[in-house]
């Protein structure tokens, strides 16, 4: 008997002791914990990805940027598009510089996500190129600052045209092709705003929201291919050059001051953590720091909670937007 007591106290003691450093690991945690345990023990990126073709959208500036240097060490051959040709050319020169591809294993393909009449000659030039596609990185896109009593609705409709529409344009031409060969990643970065709600972003949280019903569905018609892989990405705040190009009030204004963007994410690891979701064939990844990724947890599982402390948080947001201040500044910064 005493025996058996023993055990079970230790049984108890080292199940607290998992979920203890299970807490003390999401409390300095930068996604999810299925996204850091394939970080930990999964598949690594420099294996699943070296020789694949990626095709990445938004690879201009930003994460998308980002994605193309990463990428390029990996040993990944390149498609790289966005609306800006010299941009692009920079890219691949920096992607040169800092790996072993060769001119030809970069493609770069000027593309504008709201053409989407230039959608299928714009696969098909990947194809006749590389031969194939074996990653489609949904990424182009653009955020928003603006309070909806203020905004005129034309750029709402531009938000859904570039956001929602055009990436699902470009996902239906490349998907043929992998339907096909029955194999290959559709990965989308989406965002925690396609979790959550938050003020100052309605139309791009709109636009989020509509992705991630639209690849949640998109999964379940795909049963019949095991090989394609649907995968969403949802980043939190990362520094990067979105807030300089967002949406605000009308299509003709654009931000006068993006802000200190320094207590954001590093946008090298937030490109890290989608490369090793890519990999490991993550339905869906969060990947940001406390706050948002708390937020998170809490809109899946608590609702009533998480909206008590998105009011809250979104107060703040709007006062820092008004201040002329990031609207994302740290919700923990003290008042100097």
């Amino acid at each position: 008997m005493a025996w058996g007591c023993a055990l079970c106290l230790a049984l108890a003691g080292g199940a607290f002791l998992v979920l203890l450093v299970q807490l003390l690991r999401w409390l300095r945690a930068e996604g999810d914990l299925t996204l850091l345990w394939a970080e930990w023990r999964g598949k690594k990126p420099e294996n699943e990805l070296r020789g694949k073709v990626v095709w990445v959208t938004g690879a201009s500036s930003g994460i998308g940027e980002e994605l193309a240097y990463q990428l390029s060490k990996i040993g990944a051959l390149l498609a790289i598009s966005a609306r800006r040709d010299d941009e692009l050319q920079r890219v691949k020169k920096k992607c040169l510089q800092i790996s072993n591809l060769s001119e030809k294993d970069i493609l770069v393909l000027r593309l504008d996500l709201t053409d989407r009449s230039s959608h299928e000659a714009a696969t098909n030039s990947v194809l006749r190129h590389f031969g194939k596609i074996d990653v489609l990185v949904n990424n182009g896109g653009r955020s928003q600052r603006s309070l909806f009593v203020d905004t005129n609705l034309d750029v709402y409709s531009a938000i859904i045209e570039l956001n929602y529409l055009g990436t699902i344009s470009l996902t239906k031409h490349v998907l043929n092709h992998m339907i096909q060969r029955k194999k290959g990643k559709i990965v989308t970065v989406s965002s925690v705003m396609g979790i959550m709600g938050a003020p100052l972003a309605s139309g791009y949280c709109a636009s989020k929201h509509a992705l991630q019903g639209f690849f949640n569905s998109l999964r379940t018609e795909l049963t019949d291919y095991p090989e394609i892989s649907i995968i969403n990405i949802c980043p939190g705040p990362v520094q990067s050059q979105i807030i300089q190009n967002v949406f605000t009030e009308n299509l003709s204004k654009s931000i006068e001051n993006s802000g200190d963007q320094s207590h954001k994410m590093p946008t090298d690891r937030c490109v890290r953590l989608t490369l090793v979701s890519t990999a490991n064939d993550l339905k869906e990844a969060w990947i940001s720091d406390h706050p948002y990724l708390a937020v998170c947890y809490l809109w899946q599982y608590a609702p009533t909670w998480a909206w008590w402390l998105m009011n809250r948080m979104g107060k703040r947001r709007i006062q820092n937007f008004k201040s002329g201040v990031d609207a994302d500044a740290s919700y923990s910064r003290k008042k100097k």
